[in-house]
């Protein structure tokens, strides 16, 4: 069993540790300390000896931080995670913020109103963050201050960094040998003049190398620094204990590995202007290169769009890693149908679902940890089930059910609601909103340069109409045997990045009813050149517009949907949709499942 049980959260221990981290502040003449959910490489994913966040105030969520005076301290999340982060933490020790509503400037000038310094691990925060927080604290007389992590001085156990072998990527999967990646990016910043790029985040560095890593769980990436420079050379920084398992395609061509304790070292020795990434690029970084008169060049990480714009070996892959997926979880479906309620629990559903990844023989890891939240349980976006907080599923729930596999040929993600018994003419009302949302979004045709915030709204139209909606973006991009949350792509209203073909995203509109229930329905796309329509304007025309291709085939349960609500359009595609179910999957189930398959892909 990958998954685990064990209750993660430690509030009881945050009041102790918070005071700790209080006297380490008047140690270091600091007024007020910021705790990040991020590490050094500033991805969304931490190993546990960087959980610093999560050991402070017992709060897990993947986004997040705090910030502590003598006084105050306070847990900054988003909608996702504001009900979760009040049963994790000690409420007389920290106070939930609400961000990005709350603004971290706004909240440390009442925590701090006769100004003070601020201290901040300058390997944790981008140049981007310090830079907006500086210039947001203006004529506050608080001063962000940069020095040694306080968490670490006072984190007597700290886990070690992690030292996961790395592994080379089939370049048949990848569809572009590591050499012709680095040689086209080596030619875009030659154009720009740049001489280098460091890159930080673990993922661009996979992609460009074609390697695997197993320092994340759940997300198969190596914690490594690399630069880029100009002659499509590579210079790679990891852990000494990884150096050995390096395979042979990633230290010859050009690729040079180094232990990671030469890296800072290494960032003086840089031609100008080297290329940075504000968004993830450390400030330390910044920092050493000015220091050393070498001129930061500041743009995107080259490797964040073409990674994002799959390749068709890529997307032919992934294709068949989500119909192995899909015949796995109507495998599911097929058990969780003959349960009766009040025998099973979410732990039950959980074991299951996993058994049946497993059983197809392929599975490397699931690409998160799956959410089985039932009931009241199922309002908590991303509730993971501990055995604490373990649930019978009884008559009359409705189950959230989100996961998905790690597999060589693609990473999967898919949530389906389900009913347990007979549900109510409430939720009912509201899992036919929420399709509504995810078929609008499904049979979108937009124009090229559309960005996630201009089609975020569609989702979200026929929940608006009955004064509902959901506080999470609509979609996330996805990686391919890599992060299950990849950007720059998203469906949100934050997002101005445009789409672009190969890119994958999640649609995965719901709604939440605190203390009752909650819904989701989500598939994976994948951005596509749309075909030309009868009676459009121009063939050129349609060459400019682009349409979602579907990747995940699993029926989503007919006896939620209030069929009267939906128009002739949406029933037309959910039929064709269904029908395309059981075409794809049908031929991959067991007898038992396939006829389970073809009950529940009936025309509705």
């Amino acid at each position: 069993m990958i998954q685990s049980f064990t209750d993660k959260a430690s509030p009881e221990q945050g009041p102790p540790r918070l005071k700790l981290l209080r006297d380490a502040m008047i140690s270091a003449d600091l007024d007020g300390w910021l705790v990040p959910r991020a590490d050094v490489h500033q991805g969304e994913y931490v190993a546990p000896g960087d959980e610093r966040l999560a050991w402070l105030t017992g709060f897990t969520g993947s986004a997040g931080f705090a910030a502590v005076t003598a006084q105050q301290a306070g847990v900054f999340v988003d909608g996702r995670y504001r009900t979760q982060v009040r049963a994790q933490t000690d409420a007389d020790a920290f106070q939930p913020i609400d961000w990005p509503e709350v603004k971290l400037a706004d909240w440390a000038r009442s925590a701090l109103p006769d100004g003070g310094r601020l201290g901040f691990d300058p390997w944790l925060h981008t140049h981007k963050e310090i830079a907006d927080l500086t210039a947001t604290l203006k004529g506050s007389g608080i001063s962000p201050v940069p020095h040694a992590n306080l968490i670490d001085s006072i984190w007597q156990d700290r886990p070690a960094p992690p030292t996961g072998a790395i592994t080379a990527y089939p370049d048949d999967l990848a569809g572009k040998t590591s050499a012709d990646k680095r040689a086209d990016l080596a030619e875009a910043l030659r154009e720009v003049g740049h001489r280098a790029a460091i890159l930080t985040l673990p993922d661009s560095i996979a992609w460009l190398l074609n390697i695997r890593g197993n320092d994340i769980p759940r997300n198969p990436i190596p914690h490594a620094f690399a630069v880029l420079h100009d002659d499509a050379r590579v210079d790679l920084y990891m852990h000494p204990a990884k150096l050995d398992s390096l395979p042979e395609n990633c230290i010859t061509n050009g690729v040079t590995a180094h232990p990671d304790t030469g890296f800072p070292a290494a960032l003086t020795l840089q031609l100008s202007p080297a290329r940075v990434d504000p968004a993830s690029i450390p400030l330390a970084i910044v920092t050493a290169l000015q220091e050393a008169d070498v001129k930061p060049a500041f743009a995107d990480d080259p490797c964040i769009l073409p990674k994002a714009c799959k390749t068709g070996a890529e997307i032919s892959a992934t294709r068949e890693a989500h119909l192995r997926d899909g015949a796995a979880l109507c495998e599911f479906l097929t058990w969780f149908d003959a349960q009766a309620p009040g025998t099973i629990t979410e732990i039950d559903v959980v074991t299951k679902l996993e058994q049946c990844r497993h059983a197809t023989g392929k599975l490397l890891d699931i690409s998160f940890e799956t959410i089985a939240g039932s009931g009241p349980n199922g309002a908590l976006p991303h509730y993971r089930v501990s055995e604490a907080s373990n649930r019978t599923l009884i008559a009359g729930d409705l189950l959230v059910l989100d996961g998905g596999g790690q597999y060589l040929d693609g990473t999967t993600d898919i949530t389906r609601t389900l009913p347990v018994g007979d549900v109510g003419a409430e939720q009912r009302a509201a899992f036919t909103r929420v399709l509504q949302g995810m078929i609008a979004i499904s049979r979108l045709r937009f124009p090229q340069g559309i960005a996630g915030r201009d089609i975020d709204a569609i989702a979200r139209y026929p929940l608006w109409l009955a004064d509902q909606d959901y506080a999470h973006g609509t979609g996330h991009g996805v990686g391919v045997y890599m992060c299950v949350h990849e950007g720059p792509q998203r469906i949100s209203r934050a997002s101005e990045v445009a789409l672009h073909p190969g890119m994958i995203v999640s649609n995965e509109p719901g709604y939440y009813r605190e203390g009752h229930f909650g819904i989701r329905i989500e598939n994976l796309l994948v951005v596509q050149p749309a075909t030309a329509l009868p009676g459009g304007n121009s063939a050129d025309s349609a060459a400019r517009k682009l349409a979602f291709e579907t990747l995940n085939y699993v029926p989503v349960d007919r006896r939620l949907i209030q069929r009267d609500m939906l128009g002739a359009p949406e029933i037309s595609w959910l039929d064709a949709y269904h029908a395309d179910c059981h075409a794809k999957i049908a031929p991959r189930l067991a007898p038992d499942a396939a006829d389970w398959l073809a009950r529940a892909t009936q025309p509705i």
